[in-house]
């Protein structure tokens, strides 16, 4: 089984201001170093382009990140063991504060493609239901069920 998660994060201005541009040049390097980093398995991609974000029709000033990693270790590394700590600690700079749930995390099979609309399912189950197997948190975590 592979991890999937989607988190998603509300600007608080548009990506092509002065406020959001140190955000925005630091999407290609976070990018990369996600691409490399062990247990990595696949993302949703913006475009062409490593500053692209995800394109969706959830409203202009969300910005959603998608990926599936090979284990819990493996994404909690990158996450809060990697350089992209630094940046997630800045996150207040660029995004509103929320009182709900903005990550989500679930169980795929290895060499599944999620939907982004699982994902933002998914995030909704969270929101409405508390953590389950189907929609879970790194703080309530969900270990996979052996069949």
């Amino acid at each position: 089984m592979h991890l999937a998660q989607l988190n998603v994060a509300h600007l608080l201005a548009p990506l092509d201001t002065p406020q959001l541009a140190e955000f925005v040049s630091l999407l290609e390097p976070v990018n990369q170093l996600s691409d490399s980093a062990p247990g990595f398995v696949w993302r949703l991609k913006g475009g062409d382009d490593p500053t692209d974000t995800v394109q969706h029709d959830y409203g202009d000033d969300l910005v959603i990140n998608f990926s599936v990693w090979e284990s819990r270790e493996t994404l909690w590394n990158f996450v809060y063991r990697s350089r992209h700590l630094a940046v997630l600690q800045r996150r207040r700079e660029w995004f509103h504060r929320v009182a709900e749930p903005y990550s989500v995390m679930w169980w795929i099979e290895e060499g599944t493609i999620p939907e982004l609309e699982d994902g933002m399912a998914r995030l909704e189950r969270l929101r409405a239901e508390g953590p389950g197997l189907e929609a879970f948190t790194f703080k309530d975590f969900y270990h996979p069920i052996s069949v």
